[in-house]
């Protein structure tokens, strides 16, 4: 499973930087979406850094949409789609390294992001270890979501707009507790951040073996 999934990782990772997809459109994108969050902020600057936690992981969910879609639509074209699922690969192996694909996009989407968090809203990042621990955790259960749901999705004439219907609801506590845990590490909550990441580990577990188990009987449906 883990040389199939290596193998699955790379192929995508590579189409992404021969393409720069992420690069010229996704970053921007997620960028302008803090833009529009601060110019709807603008004129409470206070009110703006204390929702910059929360506008941070909404800008990467909304962001993880468009590269979840954009993995499937490549899947998708020239039959290459039943061309992986006739490869004799893992489906498991198939999905963790879809889902390691993904991450690795948002994770570095995701320093552009703080960036812009830091440029336009005027936040002081702090708690490095817990940042990063909870970006780590997040992004992973983000991707795993999105890679079974986009599997689930592709098959359908609407998958453009199911997508985001079927992750919303599922993603809800990921976004609500990145952002707690983010909020914590920058002082501006007096709770324990770390006591989130067991939050986001039990639903990252929940979302990655759910798709191990059940992404070969995706496949097959699509």
């Amino acid at each position: 499973m883990w040389r199939d999934a290596l193998v699955v990782a790379g192929k995508d990772l590579r189409v992404e930087g021969r393409s720069k997809v992420a690069l010229n459109q996704v970053v921007p994108y997620s960028l302008v979406v803090l833009l529009l969050f601060g110019f709807a902020f603008d004129q409470d600057q206070p009110l703006l850094v204390q929702a910059a936690p929360g506008l941070f992981w909404l800008a990467v969910l909304f962001s993880g949409l468009l590269a979840v879609q954009r993995t499937f639509s490549i899947e998708s074209a020239d039959g290459a789609a039943d061309s992986l699922r006739m490869s004799g690969l893992e489906p498991a192996g198939i999905f963790v390294g879809k889902v390691a694909a993904v991450a690795v996009q948002l994770l570095l989407l995701e320093v552009f992001l703080a960036g812009g968090i830091v440029v336009l809203f005027h936040s002081k990042l702090a708690g490095a270890g817990l940042l990063a621990a909870s970006a780590v955790l997040s992004t992973t259960g983000v991707a795993a979501a999105g890679v079974a749901y986009g599997a689930l999705s592709m098959g359908t004439r609407v998958r453009e707009t199911l997508l985001p219907l079927l992750l919303a609801p599922v993603l809800a506590p990921v976004v609500l507790a990145a952002t707690e845990a983010w909020r914590a590490a920058l002082g501006f909550s007096s709770g324990d951040g770390w006591r989130w990441l067991g939050l986001l580990a039990g639903f990252t577990a929940i979302y990655l073996a759910g798709g191990v188990l059940s992404f070969g009987a995706l496949m097959e449906e699509t």
